[in-house]
């Protein structure tokens, strides 16, 4: 996926053949969904997708499942989220990748959570599931990043079991854009967002930053979400989770 992945363990199988069996499994999870949508690969289901070689029939199911993830992303957004961006030519490519890194390594910790009496924090990119595996126990601790100064921190977040996801322009530059718009955000520098799932954590983080001015305002509105918002002139708006 070209992003770096760590785990930290800590507790009963913090260093043992179960944890290095889950650890294996979880890395096998992310190559497999690199191998079926890496935009980077030509032979993967969503690159012959995007071309018109295949259909999503003969794709892996979870092309579907991560599509319909994508349509309601895009509908909830009012269009700001899409899977599908301008190509170098004009035309229109498939890139379900605001959506897969958060649900392929969701899915990755699904093995990690096998593991009794043990904590963990497993981190792809920066985005990280955290979980504890007593509720009383000390929570992971999650640094959110300056985008101006990556050495610095603007907040740091307690984690006990939950995912963190931050989208923005300080390592990647002007990656993620207003599909509404093709042209990327103004005012917004990045967005950090804590909820139960790195799916939708992600999946979120992504739609606010595109929307730019009305990044805080449209977290407000998703359930059960929290976050914060970096603008560019450095200023920060706290979201507080609502309930439905």
């Amino acid at each position: 996926m070209g992003m770096p992945v760590s785990l930290a363990l800590r507790g009963r199988h913090a260093d043992d053949t179960a944890a290095r069996t889950a650890w294996a499994g979880a890395l096998a999870v992310l190559r497999e969904a690199d191998r079926v949508f890496s935009t980077y690969r030509a032979d993967s289901d969503v690159s012959r997708l995007s071309r018109g070689e295949s259909g999503l029939e003969d794709c892996a199911p979870e092309v579907a499942e991560v599509l319909a993830l994508g349509a309601m992303a895009e509908r909830d957004s009012s269009g700001a989220f899409s899977v599908w961006r301008p190509g170098p030519d004009g035309d229109v490519v498939l890139d379900p990748s605001g959506v897969v890194k958060g649900w392929a390594v969701e899915r990755a910790a699904a093995l990690l959570r096998s593991l009794d009496g043990t904590d963990f924090c497993l981190s792809a990119g920066g985005d990280m599931v955290c979980s504890t595996a007593d509720p009383d126990a000390e929570p992971w601790r999650v640094g959110i990043e300056d985008p101006a100064d990556p050495r610095r921190l603007v907040a740091v977040v307690p984690v006990s079991s939950g995912a963190v996801a931050t989208s923005g322009r300080a390592h990647r530059g002007e990656h993620v854009v207003d599909a509404r718009t093709g042209r990327p955000p103004a005012a917004v520098a990045s967005v950090t967002v804590i909820a139960g799932s790195l799916t939708w954590a992600d999946i979120d983080a992504t739609a606010a930053f595109a929307l730019g001015p009305e990044a805080a305002r449209w977290l407000e509105t998703r359930p059960g979400r929290c976050g914060l918002v970096v603008w560019a002139d450095g200023t920060t708006t706290t979201v507080h989770p609502v309930s439905r």
